[in-house]
């Protein structure tokens, strides 16, 4: 369209619409400022006991909110949030969500009251092109999200949005619409995959919980899931059903398998893999976090 007729066209939107919407696109470029690039974290997030006990995951995730300079805004991917579609929570004050049950009553009284970014919920639907993204008033933060993050940072001061799992679509459609997130690092976004590698409620020894310990199929699973990741042979843990019996029995659903695909999906040629917390804890819990920068 040449200038004369995008100028005709322009004369017959009323000027308010213009004014308005060009006063929105102004104030969406001003709050979203490019930044030096930011990680990208895959969280081992356990037992919900997690978020108010003291061991060495936890520990380790404080220390890690001190090594990422501090984001904008983190956006979660949470192995808790499975929706028909895609969706992305858009309020300012999202609820501490307690998903869970049969804990003790000092983990409901939990709250995390970070804020949320609707201007960054916007963003984030409209970098992606794959599905249409709905905005979210209703879920808040469940606990995937908010017992890692408030080890990290306990003052909860930065905003948090989640983006849900849409549990009708396959692994290589997850990785495929986790690379559209790219651009998300360079204006101060924290991407944050919480789940477990190895999760299976099933078989986990109770009595042992609390303890590294692992079936040989969860410490096999585990073993082959680190060198595939190392390796960066994605398309391996793409198609972990190919994989043999161990993964089976790690993977019995993906829900929590599925935000370390996302992780990976980000990973650029030139960055390194930093593995840590990397032990499974009560027989099928696998606890492997790591750092993409």
């Amino acid at each position: 369209m040449n200038r004369k007729a995008f100028i005709k066209r322009l004369g017959l939107i009323p000027l308010a619409t213009v004014m308005t919407d060009l006063g929105t696109l102004r104030s969406l470029k001003q709050s979203l400022p490019n930044t030096p690039k930011m990680p990208v974290l895959f969280l081992g997030h356990g037992s919900p006991m997690n978020a108010i006990e003291e061991n060495e995951f936890v520990s380790r995730f404080r220390k890690l909110g001190n090594e990422v300079v501090k984001p904008q805004v983190i956006l979660c991917i949470s192995a808790h949030w499975e929706t028909r579609g895609t969706k992305v929570t858009a309020m300012s004050n999202p609820p501490t969500i307690h998903d869970f049950g049969g804990f003790p009553q000092a983990l409901f009284d939990v709250q995390y009251p970070a804020p949320g970014s609707p201007e960054f919920a916007k963003e984030t639907q409209n970098v992606i092109t794959k599905t249409e993204v709905e905005l979210d008033h209703h879920w808040g933060l469940d606990h995937g999200a908010w017992s890692v993050i408030k080890h990290m940072y306990p003052n909860a001061d930065v905003p948090v949005i989640q983006l849900s799992l849409d549990y009708t679509k396959t692994p290589q459609y997850h990785y495929e619409l986790a690379r559209e997130l790219e651009s998300l690092r360079h204006k101060g976004v924290l991407i944050v995959g919480s789940g477990n590698v190895v999760h299976n409620l099933r078989r986990v020894a109770w009595d042992k919980l609390n303890d590294v310990y692992a079936w040989d199929w969860a410490e096999e699973a585990n073993e082959k899931m680190e060198s595939f990741i190392l390796d960066g042979n994605h398309s391996a843990l793409i198609d972990y059903g190919k994989q043999g019996s161990s993964f089976s029995m790690s993977i019995p659903t993906p829900e929590h398998y599925l935000p370390l695909i996302y992780t990976l999906a980000l990973k650029g040629k030139s960055e390194d893999v930093t593995l840590f917390n990397n032990k499974v804890v009560g027989g099928s819990i696998g606890m492997m976090s790591l750092k993409i920068a």
